[in-house]
């Protein structure tokens, strides 16, 4: 059997682990496959892994999944050494960095092939040894030029086999202990959105197509789980809660499964459930959700193609206090029309919010424009972003620019090229603060001391609006460190 390897590179903590499921994905279609993952986030030397499984025997493909961010510099790392050591190896980048930037992540002497969107049937047509230009969803160079095959077309999770979790080794290294549960999984139970929001490399990566998993294949999914011993469950799903119809049969599935969860939803969609399904989500097991609010105007979510408004939002966390949910708010500020009026304006709306539901968890992002498909135009069309922003700057043209830290930082909706530092300041401020006001459900390894004590530090500052150089919280979390969602994820 030729040897395939799949390279997950280093993005996250030890503690913020969790199972592979992009890598699983693709290893479920190589069973006429010698496949291997070797997984950067609990292998303490992926490189030596890497070249192990390299020397051992002859190998077919290596397959990178990449993110935007972080992960694109371990990504070159481990690339460019089984590069160097075996140059005959063809390398292909996977993932939402070569789907939203393929020119970017092919233009490398140690990339030969970047797969965009669903990469289970492009690497199979690629180890079968189809004839490259019939290879869709696929870019790669042709005497130094670069080609874009035509899209793939999207298909859904229950054409695909299950994820084999026997094959990445030891199991329980994956299920850590978060505030659902001591043994916390991760599943994916549907692809894609059908909104179009500017913002989100979603709408990039599935042109505004969403795919859900039937309820008997998710009750397989979700008893493999169990099986490993999960005692609860954070869906990765693009959009749980797709529409009313299509939540009731999943609900009753995960009110079965007896797994605590965490998942995706829309503000519109919730707001507009039925009082008998919601009941519903009151005996699934749901304890919280997170929910793209994004702002405090109608005027800015227009803007932004999201299809809520501001009182759907206020209407879904109204909703989510009377069934037991926590709603985990994710805002996006500082677009590039009125950046300075538009944090304001969110930031009062989001201490409404509290008003309502004390509870309710927040996000803040900076409004980061995204690569997007031209509707006027064919739907195989790549994702283009011309410039970033109304000013610019040029996009990057390798792998090696986009980890530049200010590029890590705009793509991570850290920062944006036109937010000036009073601007930034006052968000920094504003979050700390509310963090320690507010302390996150989601943190169940800080003591109550400890949260306690934050809470009454960051009174007088959240009662009065004194967000700028909060340096007694600085002081305060050097001895009481707090969880960050935003960067640990549960």
């Amino acid at each position: 059997m030729e040897r395939v390897i799949l390279v997950n590179p280093r993005m996250c903590s030890p503690r913020s682990v969790r199972l592979p499921l992009s890598l699983l994905a693709l290893g479920a279609v190589l069973d006429r496959y010698d496949w291997h993952i070797v997984d950067g986030n609990v292998d303490p030397d992926p490189a030596g892994t890497l070249l192990r499984l390299l020397d051992e025997k002859p190998t077919a493909l290596v397959g990178v999944t990449v993110m935007p961010g972080p992960q694109v510099a371990p990504a070159i790392e481990l690339s460019a050494i089984a590069r160097a050591r075996h140059p005959e190896v063809p390398i292909a980048w996977g993932g939402y960095f070569p789907t939203l930037y393929p020119d970017s992540a092919v233009n490398a002497p140690y990339v030969d092939y970047a797969v965009r969107g669903q990469g289970e049937d492009t690497i199979l047509e690629l180890l079968e040894g189809k004839p490259l230009p019939d290879v869709r969803g696929l870019t790669w160079k042709e005497d130094g030029t670069i080609v874009h095959n035509p899209e793939r077309p999207f298909r859904p999770p229950d054409e695909y086999p299950l994820y084999p979790y026997e094959r990445i080794g030891d199991v329980d290294t994956y299920f850590r202990p978060s505030f659902l549960g001591k043994r916390t999984g991760v599943h994916q139970a549907a692809i894609g959105c059908r909104y179009r929001c500017t913002f989100c490399g979603v709408v990039s990566m599935f042109n505004g197509l969403t795919r859900l998993q039937g309820p008997a294949r998710m009750e397989a999914a979700l008893a493999s789980l169990r099986g490993y011993g999960a005692d609860s469950v954070q869906l990765y799903d693009h959009n749980f809660f797709d529409k009313e119809d299509t939540s009731v049969p999943a609900l009753e599935v995960m009110a079965r499964s007896g797994l605590r969860f965490w998942a995706y939803a829309r503000t519109d969609t919730l707001a507009g459930f039925s009082a008998s399904t919601w009941e519903l989500i009151r005996r699934s097991g749901l304890s919280m959700v997170y929910v793209g609010a994004e702002a405090g105007s109608d005027e800015v979510l227009k803007r932004m193609k999201k299809g809520t408004s501001v009182e759907q939002t206020f209407e879904m966390v109204r909703r989510c206090r009377e069934y037991g949910v926590i709603p985990e708010l994710s805002f996006v500020l500082g677009g590039p029309e009125d950046p300075e009026g538009e944090v304001e304006k969110t930031l009062r709306f989001i201490r409404k919010v509290k008003e309502v539901h004390p509870a309710s968890e927040v996000i803040l992002y900076f409004y980061s424009p995204t690569p997007q498909r031209d509707p006027a135009r064919k739907k195989s069309d790549l994702p283009v972003l011309k410039r970033y922003g109304p000013e610019g700057p040029d996009l990057p043209t390798t792998p090696e620019e986009w980890t530049e830290p200010k590029w890590i930082s705009y793509v991570c909706h850290q920062d944006a090229p036109w937010l000036s530092p009073k601007i930034r300041s006052r968000v920094q401020g504003f979050a700390k603060v509310l963090a320690c006001r507010f302390p996150t459900a989601q943190d169940w390894s800080t003591p109550r001391w400890g949260k306690a004590t934050l809470r009454t530090l960051a009174g007088w500052r959240y009662a009065t609006g004194r967000w700028d150089n909060p340096w007694e919280l600085d002081l305060a979390r050097k001895v009481i460190p707090l969880r960050e969602p935003q960067r640990e994820s549960l």
